[in-house]
């Protein structure tokens, strides 16, 4: 089974047999790794179902997620409307547990593994469930979380029966503020509860830096179980941090979504990339026969816009001969952008795509040999939609601008597949059928940079144009 086309990052995997039926559907922190331990030497030790599911596999869908939490929550909900046939055969009674504040005239905190509707605020789900309870045991301890921990029921018009109280181990030892025993008021008791849901809502700045430093004070002195305890502590808020952006599903969301990821996979596949270019930023410039010069990249992840990471960039090159220079542009703007991935340690995208022809793939790829990086590069010509490869310098000529593909050198009639990478180059530009899924999500990219950068041309073009009116 081919799985190349799987990232290595979070997401759902969805099983298929040779009628396209979903038979099984899954989560993974690492979508390659999981889905390969179906395939390995040892899977049939591991559990003797797995052969039974794995003859019947013919296809191997996935839907990327922003992170572990989610794909947890997305694998639920697939799973419930899709009912697979080997989820339903190995399902677990154990389900994922919610922390749960309940609606109580003195609320209490726990976890639980229902969901229902009781008017209470519940947290989660939370597949990681050690990390936490650690992290509560320690809130409670420090006074952070400071609610009664007793399963009694009563109220402010049902009062606990004083035997109860003297015999509560909870109150003799002032872990819990004895709201049963008048010891603080129901204002007072609901501000515990208010603050407690809070942090469950994600204020953990302040404690997460309290956190670091007594891990980094307790590596210090070498106390190290102490270090490793605030360090579970800081992994499990880092994990109820996890963002989880999927709240509902409508109909039609696989489809949609396995569309955009198959699109990725298919670029790979038939330009040779090294592995799926989940992540592709483009880029494109604009100016007035070279006043109001810019430039601008957009970002996409998994198919998707990422309109956090989209960026303007005001040209500071001057050109001696004036007018306009789009290659300096592009080396420009591509080289600003990729010395922020260098400076900030975050990986850089699995895919530059350029707006033009061979002279603009040749100038971001100037930016690079610059910078000493090498990220995969193509660019996309409007007119007849051709994509264009890097090809390597010739290994005996000195080093210089590499060779490009395009022109009137030889070579085979287009192909919907390439024969190259965007690595090993090809002798002639690609051109990919009209209607492949890869060729539709890079023109969706290249329209939406070229939108971007004439946005904020006109912008600038504007303004200008209103300072001289003044």
């Amino acid at each position: 089974m081919d799985i190349d086309h799987l990232p290595s990052g979070p997401g759902v995997y969805l099983m298929r047999d040779s009628a396209a039926n979903i038979i099984y559907i899954g989560k993974a922190k690492d979508l390659r790794k999981r889905v390969s331990q179906y395939f390995s030497k040892g899977a049939a030790a591991r559990d003797a179902k797995i052969p039974n599911l794995t003859t019947l596999i013919r296809h191997i869908d996935y839907i990327a997620s922003a992170s572990e939490r989610e794909a947890l929550v997305t694998e639920r909900e697939l799973i419930y409307r899709y009912q697979p046939f080997f989820n339903v055969l190995w399902k677990d009674a154990k389900s994922y547990p919610y922390i749960k504040i309940t609606r109580e005239d003195f609320p209490r905190i726990f976890f639980t593994r229902k969901k229902i509707k009781d008017g209470a605020l519940y947290y989660g789900p939370y597949p990681k469930v050690e990390p936490l309870k650690k992290l509560l045991h320690h809130l409670w301890r420090i006074g952070f979380i400071n609610l009664r921990r007793c399963r009694w029921d009563f109220s402010a018009a049902r009062p606990l029966a004083e035997k109860k109280i003297t015999a509560c181990l909870y109150y003799h030892t002032k872990q819990c503020p004895a709201p049963c025993a008048g010891k603080i008021s129901p204002a007072a008791y609901r501000g515990l509860a208010a603050r407690a849901a809070d942090f469950f809502k994600g204020d953990f700045a302040k404690l997460l830096k309290e956190f670091r430093a007594g891990m980094a004070s307790s590596s210090k002195v070498m106390k190290y179980e102490k270090a490793a305890n605030y360090r579970d502590f800081i992994s499990a808020i880092e994990h109820m941090a996890e963002r989880v952006r999927i709240s509902e599903f409508k109909t039609g969301l696989v489809e949609r979504e396995t569309l955009k990821t198959g699109a990725v996979t298919a670029l790979m596949r038939d330009l040779g990339l090294p592995k799926p270019p989940a992540h592709i930023e483009a880029f494109d410039t604009s100016s007035s026969h070279g006043a109001h010069a810019v430039a601008a990249s957009v970002c996409f992840v998994n198919g998707q816009n990422n309109p956090a990471h989209y960026r303007h960039y005001k040209m500071r090159f001057e050109n001696p001969e004036g007018g306009s220079d789009d290659f300096a542009m592009i080396k420009e703007a591509v080289g600003r952008r990729l010395a922020y991935f260098i400076k900030s340690g975050e990986p850089p995208p699995d895919l530059l795509l350029i707006d033009g022809g061979k002279g603009q793939l040749a100038a971001a790829m100037g930016a690079m040999r610059e910078l000493k990086l090498k990220v995969p590069v193509i660019a996309l010509a409007k007119k007849q939609e051709e994509i264009y490869l890097p090809l390597p310098a010739p290994a005996k000529l000195p080093a210089g601008p590499p060779e490009l593909c395009g022109g009137k050198q030889p070579g085979p009639p287009n192909d919907r597949r390439a024969s190259g990478s965007a690595s090993g180059g090809k002798a002639h530009p690609v051109k990919l059928e009209r209607d492949h899924p890869g060729l539709l999500l890079l023109e969706a990219i290249r329209n939406e940079v070229h939108r971007f950068g004439i946005k904020y041309h006109r912008k600038l073009r504007d303004k200008e144009a209103l300072r001289y009116d003044e």
